[in-house]
Formats: C-alpha cells, sequence, structure tokens
C-alpha cells in the first residue's frame, strides 16, 4: 500500500482515496493570513489538504478573535470567502475540483470598516461585520458586496450601516430566503448594548431597518446565531455573558417585516457558561451551541412552534482549558466539527439526532501558527 506524507502525518492510500468532502478553517495568522484546508472522510476524520495552509492574500491578527461565520463557501459552492481581520479586507479563493485552494485574481478587497469578523452570504449577496477599533470608537459597521461570476467582489453602494463603538458585532446572517438579514451585537457590560440588529434586503442588496430595530437581547452578550433551515421566520441567538452557568438561547419569532418576538419561554437555560456558536440540524428538529466557557456543546430539541427543549451537554476529550469556538455540521448532518483557539485544532463528533459523540482520532492538528476562528465544510 502505497504511503504519502503530508504536513507531518502519515496517509495510506486507501485513506486519501476515501475523500468525500472538505473543510476550511481561517487560520487568523499574524502577518500573512492563510486558510487551513483539510480533506474530510468517510469516517468524519480529517487530514490535511497537500498544499495547506493556502495564502488569503490578506493579513491576520495573530490574535484570538471570537466570531461566527469568519470564513463562508458561495452559494453554489465554487468560492471560499474569508475575513483578514488583520488588514481590514476580505479575501476570495477559487475552490478547485480537488477542494485545494487558488485566490481570485485581484486580491483581497477592502472590508468598508476596521476589523472585519463575520460573514453573511446569500447568492451573489455578500455582508460583512466589521467590528471596528475599540480604541478609536470607528469603523463598527455591516457593509455589502456583490460576488460576481468570477469570484471578484464589488461594494456595494449606500449599503454601509454604521453601529455604535459599543456594538462589538459577533455574527451577521441572512435568512434562507435572503429576504431577512440579521447582526447580533454582543455589546460590553452594559445591558443597553446588549443588542439585535434585524434589517428587509430590498431587491438592490440594500437594508432597511426593521420598525422597532435595534431588538433588545434576551439576556447579556448575544453572540452565535442562525436561522432555522426548516423556518427562514425563526432565530436562535446565544447568550453568552450571563455568567456561570447562567448560558441561555433565545428563540424568536422574526417576520416578513423584520420585527422580532419570543417563542414560549424564551429564552432557554443550559446551565453552562458562555454559549458562544450555534448550529442547528438541516431538518430543524435540533440545536447545539458550544459552551465555550465550559467547554461543553448542549443539545436542544426544536419543537413545531420553534421553541426549545434541553436534551443533554457533552464534553470534549481534550477536556479544560481548550477554547471552542465556531462549530459547523457537514452536508450530510452527521458529523459536527468544531474549531477550537486555544489549541490549534477541530474536533470532530457523530451526530444522531441531538446525540454527539467524539469520533476517534478526534482533535485534529491545526497548521503551525493558527489563531483560529470560523470553519466551513463541504
Amino acid at each position: 500500500m502505497a504511503v504519502a506524507s503530508v504536513a507531518g502525518l502519515t496517509l495510506t492510500a486507501s485513506a486519501a482515496s476515501d475523500v468525500v468532502g472538505h473543510l476550511y478553517v481561517d487560520d487568523n495568522t499574524a502577518g500573512a493570513n492563510t486558510i487551513g484546508a483539510f480533506d474530510r472522510h468517510s469516517d468524519g476524520s480529517i487530514t490535511p489538504m497537500e498544499g495547506s495552509p493556502f495564502a488569503a492574500g490578506g493579513a491576520g491578527t495573530g490574535t484570538t478573535v471570537g466570531s461566527q461565520g469568519a470564513v463562508q463557501l458561495s452559494s453554489d459552492g465554487r468560492y471560499l470567502l474569508a475575513v483578514d481581520a488583520g488588514s481590514n479586507q476580505l479575501s476570495v479563493l477559487r475552490v478547485l475540483p480537488d477542494g485545494s485552494l487558488r485566490p481570485v485574481g485581484g486580491g483581497p478587497v477592502w472590508s468598508g470598516g476596521i476589523e472585519p469578523v463575520s460573514i453573511a452570504v446569500h447568492g451573489s449577496l455578500v455582508y460583512v461585520a466589521n467590528e471596528g477599533n475599540k480604541a478609536t470608537g470607528s469603523g463598527s459597521n455591516y457593509t455589502g458586496f456583490r460576488l460576481n461570476p468570477g469570484g471578484h467582489l464589488s461594494p456595494l453602494s449606500g449599503s454601509t450601516f454604521d453601529l455604535p463603538s459599543t456594538a462589538n458585532p459577533g455574527d451577521i446572517l441572512f435568512n434562507s430566503t435572503g429576504t431577512n438579514l440579521i447582526g447580533v451585537e454582543v455589546g460590553t457590560t452594559v445591558a443597553s448594548t446588549f443588542r439585535i440588529d434585524s434589517f428587509v434586503v430590498g431587491d438592490d442588496g440594500r437594508l432597511t431597518p426593521a420598525a422597532g430595530s435595534p431588538f433588545a437581547a434576551q439576556d447579556a452578550g448575544p453572540f452565535g446565531s442562525e436561522f432555522s433551515p426548516a423556518n427562514p421566520a425563526h432565530l436562535y441567538v446565544s447568550n453568552a455573558h450571563g455568567g456561570a452557568g447562567n448560558g441561555s438561547v433565545s428563540a424568536f419569532n422574526v417576520t416578513s417585516g423584520g420585527t422580532l418576538s419570543s417563542i414560549g419561554s424564551s429564552p432557554y437555560p443550559d446551565g453552562q457558561t458562555a454559549p458562544c456558536w450555534v448550529e442547528i440540524s438541516y431538518d430543524g428538529r435540533y440545536l447545539f451551541t458550544v459552551n465555550t466557557g465550559s467547554t461543553t456543546i448542549s443539545s436542544y430539541g426544536i419543537r413545531a412552534d420553534g421553541s426549545l427543549s434541553y436534551s443533554s451537554t457533552t464534553g470534549f476529550k481534550s477536556g479544560a482549558g481548550i477554547r471552542p469556538f465556531d462549530a459547523r455540521l457537514d452536508p450530510t448532518g452527521t458529523k459536527l466539527y468544531v474549531v477550537d483557539a486555544a489549541i490549534d485544532k477541530v474536533s470532530a463528533f457523530a451526530v444522531s439526532g441531538g446525540t454527539l459523540s467524539e469520533l476517534a482520532g478526534s482533535p485534529f492538528a491545526l497548521p503551525a501558527g493558527a489563531t483560529p476562528f470560523g470553519i466551513a465544510v463541504s
């Protein structure tokens, strides 16, 4: 059996041929930013792709950055979009047939603000959340772009929506129809800064704030968020700053006009610390939230009316002292991958309904020098 060495790991030919998809992580490396790229195998394991890590074109910060959605695949899967938080840019890389990456000609583009942290994509429309410069209180906003068939981003004139210096955005996302867009303001320690921005997306791609937006979050530190894949009117937001053992997830109904209203007895506690990242099964029946402070993942069932029922909490084999961040399901919904910013690795779990079990061989190492955030799975 042939044997090959890739990035310090030994792969057999049979393992190399058993590729069912790929996984990408924004390494956020100091100076020249890179994207860690992996082949995914049928057993859920991942192995570094030949040539990985790939140059993004912009610069990372080399420091830990918390947000959801720092790297995204285009709607057709042909391009990977990544934030370059250290150079205030967005990079687009072409996804080649073998999953490897090649920068699109022209290089990264300015993000429209300072320290981009999250990307939302729907068709050709792209929005980015810029966290801004905390020292100067400037550059925090949401800014729109168009992605053309060749993979080039162009700024959407009149699309920038400025945020207050206290916003500290953590996530930006479209619903499945692309008619509504949500931005989450993690805020500071002041309750009035915990907010959720809601917009109606026009045919021209520009945003109109919903009546009543921004809406008050239901608990401290709203962070990660996701619309239900099965119901574009149901939005879920994790609440990360409630303190030890006081984590929760909020459930909202979102009207076509963007108005938010609480579902059931929301927010729904999980008894954990700092739930930050949210992922929902493709059938809309289960929600997973990564509790960074507790180094666990909580599972909820999603009822037909959108309310949540806490189910269980699963620990990581790596134990305490890690820093689990963004999470993504594979296209089959049977594997969940979580990027970790403390040990620079990716943990992988088998998914059965709302039950998680960490895979053998997990966690898997990222490239040297990574300070990762953001994960995409194909």
